[in-house]
C-alpha cells in the first residue's frame, strides 16, 4: 500500500515514516500542503496521512481538493484539537477518517490498512491460495502449515499477488504500489524482489511469469 505522510513536524513525521515502513507500507513524506497536492496529481496513494494545520496550502483545503479530484486516494487527517467539532468538520470536509494527536502508532497503521481497503475491490481480510495463506493484519504468511520469513517488501509483493485474485500484475504497478519515490524504475528491484520471493515459497511454484505483462499467481 502506498501512503503519503503530510506532517511540518520533522520528527513527527519522520518517526511515523519509520513505523509505517516497518508495518510493510510504501512512505513518501512531505512537510508542505502545496508540494503535497503535487505529489498526490502524479502518484496514485492509497492513504495520505494529512495534517489538518500545514504551511504551503492549509490541511482542509488540502483535503478538500483531494476529494473533488475523484482520485482513488483516502484522507485521514491528524490534528492537534480531539473535540467533538473539530473532529465533525475535518469528516465535513471530506476525509475518510480523522485522529487527534497524541496518537498510538498501532491505531494509525489500523486506521490505515482499513481505508485504504476501500480503495480497491473487497478482499477477504486473510489471504489464501492453495496452501499459501497470508494475514496482513499480523504480517504472517505460511504454505503448507510452515512460518514463511519474509522482508517487508517480498510480504508486499506476496500481497499485491494474491489480492490480484489470479489478475496479472504489471512490474510498474508492483514498483508504485510497494516502493517509495527513491526507487529506481529503471533498475531491476521488481524481478530480484520476485525471485527471493519463489525461492521462500518453494515448490511447486506459485508465481508465474507473464512475458510483457507482469506476474500473477493463478
Amino acid at each position: 500500500m502506498r501512503v503519503l505522510v503530510v506532517e511540518d513536524e520533522i520528527e513527527l513525521a519522520g518517526s511515523i515514516a519509520r513505523v509505517l515502513r516497518r508495518a510493510g507500507f510504501a512512505v513518501d513524506v512531505t512537510h508542505d500542503g502545496t508540494d503535497a497536492l503535487d505529489r498526490a496529481a502524479v502518484t496514485g496513494y492509497d492513504v495520505v496521512v494529512l495534517d489538518r494545520d500545514i504551511p504551503g496550502t492549509h490541511g482542509d483545503t488540502v483535503c478538500r481538493a483531494l476529494i473533488a479530484r475523484a482520485a482513488p486516494n483516502r484522507v485521514i487527517m491528524l490534528t492537534a484539537s480531539g473535540t467533538v467539532a473539530d473532529r465533525v468538520a475535518g469528516l465535513n470536509l471530506g476525509a475518510d477518517d480523522y485522529l487527534a494527536k497524541p496518537f498510538a502508532y498501532p491505531e494509525l497503521i489500523a486506521r490505515i490498512r482499513a481505508v485504504g481497503r476501500r480503495t480497491q475491490p473487497a478482499v477477504p481480510p486473510v489471504l489464501t491460495n492453495g496452501d499459501l495463506t497470508l494475514d496482513p493484519a499480523t504480517r504472517t504468511a505460511s504454505r503448507a502449515g510452515a512460518g514463511l520469513r519474509l522482508t517487508p517488501k517480498e510480504f508486499a509483493v506476496l500481497e499485491c499477488l494474491l489480492a490480484g485474485r489470479g489478475r496479472v500484475v504489471s512490474a510498474e504497478e508492483l514498483l508504485e504500489r510497494v516502493w517509495d519515490e527513491a526507487a529506481d524504475p529503471f533498475t531491476t528491484t521488481v524481478k530480484a524482489t520476485v525471485n527471493r520471493l519463489r525461492a521462500k515459497l518453494g515448490g511447486p511454484p506459485l508465481i508465474t511469469t507473464v512475458p510483457r505483462g507482469g506476474y500473477r499467481i493463478p
